[in-house]
């Protein structure tokens, strides 16, 4: 059912710069009251009724809880500490909470340390509390809590948010204080983010507030205030309160390479059986490198593309916290990698990131004259990566071929020896193979070849510890062997091995890394193996994540249960688990874990948008 007041608003324009971390004053009352818990309790979870409301949640069921000023994150933490209490053990809930001015990480820790009976949430919410970059971050408080914390301005978030919330946090600073936070035009947007049953409470009982909210079609109530405070306003939208949908039951995902293996299990961690099907098991083509490194392209120009490059780069290093990988210095290590400049104009885009804030210190920092390090980011086996995401009791895995896909309800591929699967839903993680299915050749994707060298480690070389970036890549040592590449050939599509790139991989570590090519043995530098494999990337660099849509449609639509994540580039490791997430809330019906116009930027859908734009009729 649909909420008529639930329509599309124009999106604001949001100035993805605004946001700074600010210090607390602990001298503020706000910090000495032994009450502060006792209040938000009173004003916000029994204002909007959440323990009964939680308590009539079907098995399976999503609640979702929206907040206009995130602060110390108290209220958030008591919602998710009274779900969990009263809430079905299948049942989900969704914070979403904007908050312009972040706290540092040390003083959020001291806050929160003024309420040791939600220290166990607490020390979770402090584990993936994001560095201050604007924009969304998706954090989990546990796994049935997701946190999805938009900071910047409420005005310009809200609107590129598009899920329909079940009740309203209106917090922040006393309306004299926050005008800003008490506008019409934030109150429309929650009215727009409403469906009937959803219900709001603010401690604030100032009139204009009260008609405001009221004109935007909430049915508003006074009732008795917290401790000296009169009154409070709670407020509904009329209407019988409407459930979410379920979340799909079996899908399959094609491909178990990273894309594969994370989406996999973003959809198992929702509730979701997954068959993952790939005739050659896990990562056994471009994820399949001995190590791979976790880093990103910083920029001060926070483009949707950039601002991908950077959300998806936090994503990926609180996806590797959360699973504690890697764990043995085997597998690597997430100790910082480093950029060296490869010339002035990157060395410009680089300290214009850290200058201008964009990337703030908690990410970027300067290291020595000639290079910036990627804090957070490091090196890792993308193998066992993969291996671990998959080991969970929802993924299985088949050993086939798709030859096929078929949109529809159920959505269907058909293997090589002429079976058919059917599901719920279908996920394409295939990379570049993805245009050899009937139909989808007109996917506008590069194949570049890439080689990488496997050095054998020397006495000096074993004895670094940190990723290097340069024209190409340095990685420690794993098995005694340095991971030296790679290669960036466009347009050449054999698949073995060749002596002539082995020389340019080292050609260029002598070239950017002289120090680095003389300990690994210079001119004698043992090469012991090597590896061929074919990134997929593209036209415009970005990632197609979201549903496929029927290109010979005029206009195109959505392919009916059939979804793409690919072209990832040489960033796999990276951008992978953010668009894992985003594909896993589609294809769930939960609210997403970025922002619309980042959404539209990875949407498959705007190449066809883009062709049309200039031919109308244009068909693949």
């Amino acid at each position: 059912m649909t909420n008529p007041t639930f329509s599309p608003i124009q999106p604001a324009t949001v100035d993805w710069h605004e946001s700074t971390p600010v210090a607390v004053d602990f001298d503020d009352p706000y910090f000495s009251r032994q009450d502060g818990m006792a209040e938000s309790d009173y004003v916000f979870v029994q204002g909007n009724r959440l323990p009964e409301r939680f308590r009539a949640l079907p098995a399976g069921g999503n609640f979702v809880i929206g907040e206009t000023g995130f602060g110390t994150g108290l209220n958030c933490l008591l919602a998710a500490q009274q779900f969990l209490e009263h809430a079905p053990n299948l049942a989900r809930l969704h914070l979403v909470s904007v908050e312009k001015h972040l706290l540092r990480k040390a003083d959020l820790a001291k806050a929160l340390a003024y309420w040791p009976a939600l220290s166990s949430l607490a020390e979770r919410l402090l584990a993936e509390y994001p560095a201050p970059a604007p924009g969304f971050h998706r954090l989990q408080l546990h796994p049935r809590v997701q946190l999805t914390l938009l900071q910047g301005d409420a005005l310009s978030l809200w609107p590129q948010f598009h899920h329909p919330v079940d009740a309203w946090f209106l917090d922040g600073f006393a309306p004299a204080r926050n005008p800003d936070m008490w506008h019409p035009d934030l109150f429309a947007q929650l009215a727009r983010l409403s469906r009937p049953g959803t219900t709001l409470a603010t401690f604030t009982a100032a009139g204009f507030v009260r008609r405001g909210l009221a004109e935007a079609g909430f049915a508003m109530h006074k009732r008795d205030g917290f401790g000296h405070k009169r009154h409070m306003l709670v407020g509904q939208i009329d209407g019988g309160e409407i459930r979410p949908a379920m979340a799909a039951g079996h899908i399959l995902v094609v491909g178990a390479g990273l894309a594969g293996a994370t989406t996999a299990r973003a959809l198992a961690e929702r509730g979701c059986r997954v068959t993952v099907v790939d005739p050659d098991g896990t990562a056994s083509h471009a994820s399949g490198n001995l190590a791979g490194v976790v880093y990103s392209t910083p920029s001060a120009h926070l483009t949707p593309q950039n601002r991908f490059y950077q959300q998806s780069y936090g994503h990926a290093l609180r996806w590797l916290r959360r699973f504690k990988f890697p764990a043995q210095p085997q597998d690597g290590n997430l100790n910082g990698v480093i950029q060296h400049y490869v010339d002035e104009r990157q060395q410009d885009k680089l300290e214009q990131a850290m200058a201008t804030g964009a990337w703030p210190p908690e990410l970027l920092q300067p290291y020595g004259d000639n290079a910036v390090q990627l804090l957070g980011g490091g090196y890792l086996r993308p193998a066992r990566w993969c291996q671990l995401l998959l080991d969970h009791p929802a993924i299985s895995q088949l050993p086939a071929r798709v030859t096929s896909i078929e949109e529809g309800a159920p959505a269907q591929v058909t293997l090589q020896d002429g079976e058919m699967l059917s599901a719920d839903a279908v996920v394409l993680c295939t990379a570049g193979q993805s245009q050899s299915l009937p139909g989808l050749g007109w996917l506008p994707l590069k194949h570049i070849r890439g080689q990488v060298s496997y050095c054998q480690a020397t006495e000096a070389s074993r004895r670094w510890q940190q990723a290097q970036c340069h024209g190409g890549y340095l990685t420690p040592a794993l098995d005694g062997l340095h991971c030296v590449g790679a290669t960036f050939k466009l347009h050449e599509d054999h698949r073995h091995a060749t002596d002539s790139d082995d020389a340019e991989n080292l050609a260029q570590l002598k070239h950017y890394l002289p120090n680095f090519w003389q300990e690994l043995g210079g001119e004698d530098i043992q090469i012991v193996d090597r590896r061929v494999a074919f990134r997929c990337q593209s036209i415009d660099f970005l990632p197609l994540c979201g549903p496929l849509p029927v290109a010979t449609d005029i206009p195109h639509r959505p392919a009916q249960g059939l979804y793409l994540n690919v072209a990832h580039g040489s960033r796999g490791i990276t951008g992978t688990p953010l668009c894992a997430e985003l594909i896993a809330d589609m294809i769930c019906g939960q609210p997403m874990p970025t922002d619309q116009e980042m959404i539209d930027a990875l949407a498959p859908a705007r190449f066809i948008v883009r062709k049309r734009k200039k031919q109308p009729e244009w068909m693949p």
